[in-house]
């Protein structure tokens, strides 16, 4: 019989998910000595090589391998038994994993913090990135619910929409347009438009609209973060499109406006994704009905537009 510990397996888990022993020690808050000598002991009681390094990087063994697949089988069974044991004394517990696109890190905390009032044994892990890198964590199924807006066109997932957003042009308050009505899509083309990258969920909403008008606008920058767009425009350089939750604290502390311009404000939707057929947690369940339900001050709300 093996005599490996939890503890030891889910050691080399992280290693072997991340082919890092410093990134699995920061993930597992564990210094990297102790995850070398829990790989090492591991090793020493299977009588094998886990990993083989090949310069500077790190690589499964074939017994590495096989390990890797079974830790997955014996922990997600571990995980099953956790929930059924909650659902046998009634309670939502255990781990939640998200993934979200950048934007959401301006709401998603608060549904959370409401969330975890109600369910103070939920474990939430959220992962935030660009809208590429949050299609991929689902392609790989790594996750139990993915936020975002734009969403992919294929077959193999299922879609809940729960909250409003607008898209908007801003600017500096004393940009040449900020007290102009009726802007053009011409005019804007004219002014220099900070964009994020190319991909993202923003720039791809509202390419889609100025295609569908006949209009091309070519950035004049790229920069890879709303807080980036913010700051280039609170410095004079142009203008942005993002969405008004990214620029709530800016438009009510008056460093920005929203400019009238043709099209927009542009409407849309944030969605909880999964994979179809995807058995979700207890606790991911009961997460997706919350916030296709909760009322969250300054969240479910909109901003006015108006002012």
């Amino acid at each position: 019989m093996i005599r490996a510990t939890l503890q030891q397996l889910r050691v080399f888990q992280a290693v072997a998910e991340h082919r890092s022993f410093t990134k699995a020690a920061e993930v597992i808050h564990l210094t990297q000595p102790g995850v070398s000598i829990q790989v090492k002991r591991l090793e020493e009681i299977l009588g094998v090589s886990l990993f083989e390094k090949v310069g500077n990087q790190i690589y499964l063994t074939a017994e590495g391998k096989a390990l890797f697949a079974t830790c997955h089988d014996l922990f997600e069974r571990l995980a099953v038994f956790e929930e059924e044991l909650a659902s046998i004394h009634g309670e939502v517990a255990g781990p939640l994993n998200l993934a979200a696109v950048t934007t959401a890190k301006y709401f998603l905390p608060n549904y959370l913090g409401a969330f975890l009032r109600q369910h103070p044994n939920v474990v939430p892990q959220l992962k935030a990135s660009n809208r590429e890198r949050i299609i991929e964590r689902l392609d790989a199924n790594e996750d139990d619910l993915y936020i975002m807006v734009t969403l992919p066109q294929r077959d193999d997932i299922e879609t809940h929409p729960f909250l409003d957003d607008h898209l908007v042009v801003f600017a500096h308050p004393e940009h040449p347009l900020a007290k102009k009505k009726n802007i053009t899509l011409e005019q804007l083309s004219k002014e220099r438009v900070i964009a994020r990258e190319a991909g993202s969920g923003i720039r791809l909403t509202y390419e889609r609209m100025l295609k569908e008008k006949g209009v091309s606008i070519e950035p004049y920058m790229e920069l890879g973060s709303g807080e980036a767009i913010k700051q280039a425009v609170m410095s004079g350089i142009g203008i942005g499109a993002l969405s008004t939750f990214s620029l709530k604290l800016e438009l009510e502390t008056g460093r920005l406006v929203v400019l009238d311009v043709e099209g927009f404000p542009i409407s849309r939707r944030w969605h909880a994704v999964h994979r179809r057929g995807k058995r979700l947690s207890r606790a991911a369940q009961a997460f997706l009905e919350f916030i296709q339900e909760a009322e969250i001050p300054g969240v479910t709300q909109p901003l006015d537009l108006d002012d």
